[in-house]
């Protein structure tokens, strides 16, 4: 399998690029364990395959990242800042937006939003955002203003 995430620092005139990948060890492992803990279930504890079944069905969507790797990504440079992720695809001109605003959520996941001038927030898909300090160094090496904003419920 290949790496799950690759990104590059911007260094001098070059953009900074990330991408993700939706096959990934830990998807697979943790199938694989669900699996294991479900099948072990049926002839340990005499549970119920129908309803192991129904449970295993929770699986899919992990099944179909692991088949269909579907991609994400952000890249930007000092003019504009693009993303995708699977079909979906974006692109905002640095000239529209006041600052990137970061949320920490309850869950330790960092979620991005574009803060445009005309105040309305445009929020980045979460698996096509890098690590959180690699994207703030890089938006910071721009010239980009950043607001960070820990726990909050609302965004």
């Amino acid at each position: 399998m290949s790496p799950d995430r690759r990104w590059t620092s911007p260094v001098a005139d070059e953009p900074f690029s990330f991408r993700r990948d939706g096959r990934n060890r830990a998807t697979l492992w943790a199938v694989l364990a669900v699996w294991a803990v479900l099948l072990l279930a049926i002839i340990w504890v005499d549970a119920a395959p129908w309803l192991m079944g129904i449970i295993a069905l929770f699986t899919l969507p992990a099944l179909w990242d692991l088949y269909a790797n579907p991609g994400a990504g952000l890249t930007f440079d000092d003019q504009q800042i693009s993303w995708f992720s699977g079909n979906r695809t974006g692109m905002l001109p640095w000239s529209e937006v006041d600052h990137m605003r970061l949320d920490t959520r309850l869950d330790f996941s960092v979620r991005a939003t574009a803060v445009l001038e005309t105040g309305r927030k445009i929020r980045l898909p979460y698996e096509a955002t890098p690590p959180h300090q690699a994207l703030e160094d890089a938006l910071h090496a721009i010239g980009i203003r950043t607001e960070r904003h820990h726990f909050s419920l609302i965004g």
